[in-house]
């Protein structure tokens, strides 16, 4: 079943809501600081206890540059003198 966007695969556990679905993911959530999970398997575990399996997606990547002592990502920030500094610049290309 898929709930809010994320497979999730329940195995020997009956009669689990979405929302007690939804408490575990938010577990995830708050434990791991990441909102992405791409994957998720709540199983049966020793009493009444539940063994969850998950799959985190990765985080997205932003490209950082090094400009005039600045580690930065995007140059909408960057005033006019730095963004001409910045398009001035011989780039180096990979062959």
């Amino acid at each position: 079943m898929v709930v809010n966007g994320t497979d999730v695969t329940i195995t020997g556990i009956e009669n689990i809501s979405e929302q007690e679905i939804l408490a575990y993911m938010d577990f995830i959530h708050r434990d791991n600081q990441r909102d992405e999970i791409e994957s998720l398997e709540i199983s049966a575990a020793e009493g009444d206890n539940v063994a969850l399996d998950y799959t985190l997606r990765p985080p997205k990547f932003q490209r950082i540059r090094r400009i005039t002592g600045y580690l930065v990502g995007t140059l909408d920030r960057f005033n006019n003198a730095k963004r001409a500094e910045e398009h001035d610049r011989v780039k180096h290309g990979l062959h």
